[in-house]
């Protein structure tokens, strides 16, 4: 036993896996290796484990609810246990494709024959695990769970070996995407008048405050939110163009936003655009890199629909390699699952 109070120390590791969905549930079955002064035989165990997401707490709630049939050790005796416990979920970063995770609480324990001393009571349980994922919504889980129980005066543990497969359900809203700026038109040059007087020496400034001073601006107008080059032109832009998890279909929501940008190069024929399409941490590497390129294709048609010229127009993936932000957070993974666009001057 005294090995087995070696596993609470397991809990000390830090926290970084955050959940997409709301609620778990999986069904588990399992082994329970018992103490051997409970008198009861080792026994095959079956429940079910409820885990909520919802709280912006790295703590998850989950109830754990088992059931065995017993035997008492040289008997024909046999009893039913059941076991209701609360839970603290930590879950880890992800290690390749396993998501460690550890847990702590409390629970109740009610033995249907009381042989042996043994009776009903509180116990203390904390355990290790990890997830498997096979989809967004669907991993193998497996646990080892230790149970201290306090029994008619003596202390008295269970060792629960289980697996089963988690489903997880319920996807958390993800954020409103902020509009992308609309782009300034160019304004049309004015004639200089016949004898014009001498300018005044310009006051050094950034009037279109993309971090290039008026004075080396080549591109004295640029857009806001848009990256530029050492000549103050712009070189990258965020569509806000954002896709659900494992999707490449551009929302109804998101058509405007594709339109403002076709209509942004109709206006700037000195520039051609290559649209880059990015994921989230979700899925393997070449999921991921193929999903990217097909939302930067989508996204291309799209602008091609608009009237740019197709030869204007290439795409390329760049898989889950370059996030903005975190993948740790359900709206960090938002963020990342993006279109941006490379502008090339001609």
């Amino acid at each position: 036993m005294k090995k087995i109070l070696l596993v609470p120390a397991l809990l000390l590791g830090t926290l970084a896996f955050a959940q997409d969905y709301n609620y778990e549930v999986t069904p588990v079955i399992g082994y329970n290796i018992a103490e051997g002064n409970l008198n009861l035989d080792n026994q095959v165990l079956y429940g079910a484990e409820m885990q909520y997401n919802g709280f912006n707490s790295p703590i998850k709630p989950e109830l754990s609810i088992l059931y065995t049939d017993a035997d008492y050790e040289n008997s024909t005796i046999s009893t039913d246990i059941y076991r209701i416990a609360l839970n603290g979920v930590y879950e880890y970063g992800k290690f390749g494709m396993i998501k460690p995770l550890a847990k702590i609480g409390f629970g109740y324990e009610t033995i249907d024959k009381h042989l042996a001393d043994n009776r009903d009571g509180a116990f203390f349980n904390a355990g290790i695990g990890a997830k498997v994922p096979f989809t967004d919504t669907i991993a193998l889980k497996v646990e080892s769970v230790y149970m201290l129980k306090n029994n008619n005066s003596r202390l008295n543990s269970d060792l629960a070996l289980l697996a089963g497969l988690n489903f997880a359900f319920g996807p958390k809203a993800q954020p409103t995407p902020v509009a992308a700026p609309i782009p300034a038109p160019v304004a049309a040059p004015v004639a200089p008048a016949p004898k014009p007087a001498p300018a005044p020496k310009p006051v050094d400034g950034d009037n279109d405050k993309d971090g290039v001073l008026n004075s080396v601006d080549k591109c004295p107008t640029t857009p806001a939110g848009h990256k530029v080059d050492k000549d103050g032109c712009s070189k990258l832009v965020n569509l806000h163009v954002n896709f659900d998890t494992a999707s490449y279909k551009v929302k109804d929501a998101y058509q405007s936003k594709v339109k403002e940008f076709a209509d942004f190069l109709k206006t700037m024929p000195n520039y051609d655009a290559k649209i880059v399409g990015h994921t989230d941490s979700v899925g393997s590497d070449k999921s991921n890199q193929t999903l990217s390129e097909n939302r930067a294709n989508a996204v291309k048609n799209l602008i091609i629909k608009e009237g740019v010229e197709a030869k204007r127009i290439s795409s390329k993936g760049m898989g889950e390699k370059a996030p903005i932000t975190t993948n740790d957070t359900a709206e960090g993974k938002a963020e990342n699952r993006r279109i941006e666009a490379e502008l090339i001057k001609k």
